[in-house]
């Protein structure tokens, strides 16, 4: 029976905005502690983000991810060059080589750039093919 009461409140109960910038003229409009639309007033506050959250969530920019072939003994020029055409998007040959030719002379080579999730992809593909991957860092 209180519970139908409640819902029933609750449901009659309509949205109000309070203004905190106004001073109190006839005491505090804020609903009383128990009542259902005190309930209602205190859910719609908690779910709403507040404007300092929404520009946090803007602001803040999706985390890059490092694809890094090693240099090792057992691959060779060509098939490098063939495993990075094949998995990495829009690889043209000139780039794959000039990657190889860092990748054997510097000991390592970014490879591609991006979100974590096609970084993780790309590297298990590369690792697949034989060549050795570095662990993915944070670009």
């Amino acid at each position: 029976m209180a519970i139908e009461k409640l819902n029933r409140a609750a449901r009659e109960a309509q949205p109000k905005l309070i203004n905190m910038a106004q001073p109190f003229r006839n005491g505090p409009t804020l609903p009383r502690l128990g009542t259902p639309r005190f309930f209602q007033v205190l859910v719609l506050a908690t779910m709403a983000p507040s404007p300092l959250q929404q520009q946090q969530r803007i602001r803040q920019p999706y985390p890059s991810f490092k694809v890094v072939v090693l240099d090792d003994d057992v691959n060779t020029f060509q098939h490098v060059v063939e495993c990075l055409q094949r998995y990495i998007p829009a690889m043209q040959p000139d780039r794959a080589w000039e990657l190889a030719h860092q990748i054997d002379s510097q000991g390592a080579a970014v490879v591609w750039c991006g979100p974590q999730e096609q970084a993780e992809l790309y590297h298990q593909q590369l690792g697949a093919e034989g060549l050795t991957m570095a662990p993915l860092e944070k670009g």
